[in-house]
């Protein structure tokens, strides 16, 4: 029944690998839910998961979600405790923090980027889920954790994709990163190096033509020595006249 079950779940991960981009680590999001049955089946979630997925698989959560567990009191105390061991994972929720299903669902916007899974068992976000193409989803059954098959939502646009009406998000990166290789398309990094390189010290020519003012505005010697020597013609030249008056 177990090798039945890795089976399963090698094919699903296959299939999340080669068409959306899933790689390992795998990261796989709990909510409260989850961790509860999970404590109920006295099951080791980190080291039963990633021996059922075959690789590495770091086990997140969210703050909204351990708000959610602090506020539903001690009956979820031991659910808490497994998800406060869990990496934490930035969600848009700062100030105003919202239930746990509500928060993962925003992670997984925009075609999921980061590749997460989500781990619940919540009926109604599991449906949720299921409507968002390329989002793997697990749950325990039977005190087993299991990787449900890709939804008929992915399966659709899996196969719009192939016949061309989409291009999904792996894709765009794939192309994004090719373009990058050939050159067509600058990295920012790249940009920013351009851009700190304009950055540059006080143009020398700029100084030079300040050092020019500076020695124009002085005067030389022989202008001062010729300065001088008219000051004293005209003087001589004054007394002169006086004298000559006063004869007169």
């Amino acid at each position: 029944m177990k090798i039945t079950r890795q089976k399963h779940a090698k094919k699903h991960l296959g299939f999340f690998r080669n068409h959306f981009g899933v790689r390992e680590p795998y990261q796989v999001l709990l909510d409260g839910t989850f961790c509860q049955a999970a404590l109920r089946g006295r099951i080791q979630l980190r080291e039963q998961l990633p021996r059922y997925l075959m690789a590495e698989a770091q086990l997140c959560t969210t703050r909204c979600v351990l708000k959610e567990l602090e506020t539903l009191g001690k009956d979820l105390y031991g659910a808490k405790l497994i998800a406060q061991k869990c990496q934490i994972r930035n969600c848009s929720h700062f100030k105003n923090a919202v239930n746990g299903s509500e928060c993962l669902l925003s992670m997984i916007e925009n075609g999921n980027p980061h590749h997460y899974f989500v781990a619940s068992q919540d009926q109604n976000l599991s449906m949720k889920v299921k409507k968002k193409p390329g989002v793997p989803l697990m749950f325990i059954i039977q005190n087993t954790i299991v990787l449900d098959k890709p939804s008929p939502k992915t399966v659709a646009f899996v196969k719009a994709v192939e016949s061309g009406q989409f291009v999904s998000v792996h894709e765009k990166q794939s192309i994004k990163q090719l373009k990058e290789e050939q050159g067509l398309v600058k990295n920012p990094e790249q940009r920013r190096r351009k851009k700190r390189r304009k950055v540059s010290g006080p143009n020398p020519l700029s100084c030079l033509k300040k050092k020019k003012k500076t020695q124009d505005a002085k005067p030389s010697a022989s202008e001062k020595k010729r300065k001088r020597k008219r000051i004293r013609n005209r003087s001589t030249s004054k007394v002169i006249s006086e004298k000559q008056n006063t004869d007169g």
